[in-house]
């Protein structure tokens, strides 16, 4: 009798291997997965959209920075995908170096904007002012150090396992201006089945706006505070057509099975011109959700039997 292997999972990911964004691949890949760097977050992205990866793995949100705008943005600009999972990886940095340079020597530093925006203060009480060479992630600096007769700068700021995977030298460890700073990164495919709803939920939605309309934003922030939904990130991201339009990047609390959340996303589609479902998934912090009295799932179902009674003419 025979049986049929199953193809090896396909995981496109913020390359090259050593990034932190490797680490979080390596937190819900399986080990026979196959592996593919990509040169930036939309084209991560866009393996997914074009079949030729199962899932992406990138970063969405920073404990110092605050949201990743790539992300934000490339998760809606094409086809529809789904936020499957959420991992976060402590961030701490190398000052990686070719083998016999000194501190004194360093004119310029290369690595990814958000990794320098955390580690400019450390740098500058240190090294004095140097010159940000930016790169498209904290490995692609370092990979250029190693490999490049030229590359334009003598440092770079990268994960401690990318120093030795390059080759190359660390004059200091754990560079940061805030020590206990996170990255949460997610993980995304196409369109399908819910995670299970284990009662410790994110929801991930992307809400437009109407148009030039006097409390729109309150209007729509009612939506969640009426049913007792905690908002973990609200950012404007610009819609781009023209001055002053914006949507909300949003994560609330909670499962799209929850009966709160379902009324939510009745609210802001009858008060929104657009609104982006991304997924309902598991937070990593895995912190249960305690609904606010009246909003549970059988405060909702007690209330629609209610109004069945009322419509069917009893008491």
């Amino acid at each position: 009798m025979s049986t049929t292997k199953q193809a090896p999972l396909r995981f496109s990911f913020l390359g090259p291997a050593g990034t932190f964004t490797y680490a979080a691949l390596k937190q819900v890949a399986p080990p026979d997965s196959v592996e593919i760097p990509a040169i930036d977050v939309p084209t991560a992205l866009r393996l997914v959209r074009s079949g030729e990866a199962d899932y992406a793995v990138v970063p969405i949100e920073n404990s110092v920075e605050g949201g990743v705008n790539a992300t934000l943005d490339a998760l809606t600009d094409g086809s529809a995908l789904q936020i499957k999972a959420e991992m976060l990886v402590p961030i701490a940095f190398s000052l990686a170096v070719r083998p016999g340079t000194r501190r004194e020597d360093i004119r310029a530093i290369s690595t990814h904007s958000h990794a320098w925006a955390q580690c400019r203060g450390w740098i500058a009480e240190r090294l004095g002012p140097v010159v940000h060479v930016p790169a498209t992630s904290t490995a692609a600096g370092a990979k250029t150090l190693a490999e490049s007769d030229s590359p334009g700068f003598e440092a770079a700021l990268c994960p401690p396992a990318t120093v030795e995977l390059m080759g190359l030298e660390s004059l200091s460890d754990d560079v940061a201006d805030n020590p206990g700073a996170v990255t949460r990164f997610i993980m995304v495919g196409l369109p399908g089945p819910q995670p299970e709803r284990t009662g410790a939920d994110k929801t991930t939605l992307l809400v437009q706006l109407p148009h030039d309309e006097a409390g729109a934003l309150l209007s729509m922030l009612e939506q969640f505070s009426a049913r007792g939904i905690n908002l973990s990130r609200i950012e404007s991201r610009p819609i781009g057509d023209s001055l002053g339009r914006y949507a909300f990047s949003i994560d609330a609390e909670g499962h799209l099975c929850d009966e709160r959340i379902q009324a939510v996303l009745i609210g802001l589609h009858r008060v929104c011109p657009q609104v982006v479902f991304l997924g309902s998934y598991p937070s990593a912090s895995g912190e249960r959700i305690r609904p606010r009295p009246g909003t549970s799932d059988a405060d909702f179902r007690a209330g629609r039997e209610f109004v069945e009674r009322l419509l069917a003419g009893r008491a």
